[in-house]
C-alpha cells in the first residue's frame, strides 16, 4: 500500500504586510488555490488539507480541490507557529479518515511558484530516501554581511594612528559567511543553500515527538533560485505579478474552453476599444470597435454563453454598442465587482465559470471574482500579471475575437 502523504497548507485570513493576502491573485489565481493545485498534481500527496480560520479561504480552497480544517483562535494569531497549525490539521485529518499519515508536507502559500516537481521531491526524500525531514532551498553564492559586528574597519589593530589602516575603533559590518579580508573567486567558496520557504516534509510520527519541523536526518531538495519569490508585502505581491506571465509556463490546457466557461462578462474601453476617445466639435464621443469581436460575441451568443458588458462609463456609445450586439449591458457603475457578483447571483451563473476579460486597475476586482480573469494585451502591467491567461491581441483589435477562438475553436 502506498504511503499516506498528507499536504497541510496553513492559510490564516489575518495579514498585516498585505490584507488578505492569502486570497492575492498571481496569474489570476489566489495564492491559496495555487499551493492547493500544486499539491494536488504531486505524484506522492494522497490528501491536501488547509487550516484557516477565514471563510473566504476556505471557499477557494474547496474550490481548488483541498479539505479545510478550521483553525481554532487560539492557533490564528501572528505569534502562532506553522508547526502548531500543522499538528491541530494533522490530528483533525486522522481523526476524520481514521488512519495515521505516514508523511506530513507543510506548503506555504506565500511562495507562489512552486512546483509540483519539487514538492514530490521533499515528500520523496521522506518516504522513499530515508530522510526524518526535508525543505526546498536554492543554491546561494552571495556574500552574506551583518551590521554591528565586532570588527573594525579592514580587521586592523582598531588604533585609529595615522597610517595603522583603520579609520577607529568601534563596531562596523562583518562577514558572517566569509572573512571579509579574503575575497575567493565564486568556484573557489563552497557553496551555500538559502531556505526558500516554500515546501517541507516530515516523517509523521518524528514530527509528532518532536513537534518540529527538522529532526533527525535533513534533506535538502535544491530548487531554481529564479523561482524563489515569498510574499510578505504589497511589493513582493506586485514583482509575483509581473513574474507570473514568464514563470507560470504555458502548457496543454493552459487556456479555457467551452467547457470551463458559462458566461463571458466584456470590459467596454480598452478590452473592446482601443481606449481613445474621438470627440467632435460638439462634444459627441465616438470609438472604434472591431468587426471581428462582433463576429466572436455572436458566435459565443449562439453557443449558449451569457454575456454581459459591464462598463464603468455611462455613455450612449456603450448602450449603442451592446444593443448592436444583443448583450445586455450594465454601465455607470462605481464597484464593478458588486454590480458583477449581483449579475452572477441574478442569473445564477457560479462566479468560478465566468470569464471576464478587463484592461485596468479598476477590472482587478473583479478578476477577484471569477474563475478565468483575462487580460488584453493592451492592459496596464498590474492586470496583466493578476490575469490568469493574457491575449495576443490588443484591446480594440480583435482581442475578443481571440478569446471566442479558445472556447469554440479558431473556425468558431
Amino acid at each position: 500500500m502506498p504511503p499516506t502523504v498528507v499536504a497541510v497548507i496553513p492559510a490564516r485570513g489575518g495579514s498585516k504586510g498585505v490584507p488578505a493576502k492569502n486570497l492575492a491573485a498571481v496569474g489570476g489565481v489566489p495564492l491559496v488555490a495555487r499551493a492547493v493545485r500544486a499539491c494536488r498534481a504531486a505524484r506522492l500527496v494522497t490528501d491536501v488539507v488547509v487550516s484557516t480560520d477565514d471563510a473566504g479561504i476556505a471557499e477557494a480552497a474547496r474550490g481548488a480541490g483541498a479539505a479545510v480544517v478550521r483553525r481554532p483562535a487560539e492557533l490564528s494569531g501572528d505569534t502562532a507557529s506553522s508547526e502548531t497549525a500543522v499538528l491541530h490539521a494533522l490530528d483533525a485529518y486522522e481523526a476524520g479518515r481514521g488512519r495515521r499519515a505516514d508523511a506530513v508536507l507543510l506548503v506555504q502559500c506565500t511562495s507562489p511558484f512552486l512546483l509540483s516537481e519539487e514538492i514530490d521531491a521533499v515528500a520523496a526524500a521522506v518516504v522513499e530516501g530515508g530522510a526524518d525531514s526535508a525543505l526546498t532551498v536554492a543554491p546561494f553564492h552571495g556574500f552574506v554581511w551583518r551590521d554591528g559586528g565586532p570588527g573594525t574597519g579592514d580587521g586592523g589593530s582598531g588604533t585609529g594612528d595615522e597610517g595603522s589602516g583603520t579609520r577607529g575603533e568601534g563596531p562596523g559590518a562583518y562577514g558572517v559567511n566569509h572573512d571579509k579580508t579574503v575575497r575567493p573567486r565564486r568556484q573557489d567558496r563552497p557553496q551555500d543553500l538559502l531556505e526558500t520557504g516554500a515546501a517541507y516534509a516530515m516523517d509523521a510520527a518524528g514530527f509528532r515527538r518532536t513537534g518540529h519541523r527538522f529532526f533527525g536526518r535533513t534533506e535538502p531538495v535544491r530548487t531554481d533560485p529564479a523561482r524563489v519569490l515569498e510574499i510578505d508585502d504589497p511589493h513582493d505581491l506586485a514583482r509575483a505579478r509581473a513574474l507570473a506571465p514568464l514563470l507560470d509556463a504555458p502548457r496543454p490546457g493552459a487556456l479555457p474552453s467551452r467547457g470551463d466557461i458559462d458566461a463571458v462578462v466584456l470590459d467596454f474601453d480598452g478590452t473592446q476599444t482601443d481606449d481613445r476617445v474621438l470627440i467632435d466639435a460638439d462634444g459627441r464621443e465616438t470609438v472604434a470597435v472591431h468587426r471581428g469581436d462582433g463576429l466572436g460575441i455572436a458566435a459565443l451568443r449562439r453557443a449558449g454563453l451569457r454575456l454581459l458588458i459591464l462598463s464603468t462609463e455611462r455613455n450612449p456609445v456603450v448602450a449603442a454598442r451592446a444593443r448592436k450586439l444583443q448583450v445586455p449591458v450594465r454601465h455607470g457603475v462605481d464597484r464593478k465587482d458588486l454590480a458583477l457578483k449581483q449579475w452572477c447571483e441574478e442569473t445564477g451563473v457560479a462566479p468560478d465559470r465566468v470569464l471576464y476579460a478587463g484592461n485596468d486597475a479598476n477590472d482587478l476586482p473583479c478578476f477577484d471574482l471569477v474563475g478565468w480573469p483575462v487580460a488584453v494585451a493592451s492592459a496596464q502591467d498590474a492586470v496583466r500579471g493578476a490575469a490568469r491567461a493574457v491575449t495576443a491581441a490588443p484591446g480594440g483589435a480583435g482581442a475578443v475575437r481571440e478569446i471566442a477562438g479558445w472556447l469554440l475553436g479558431p473556425a468558431l
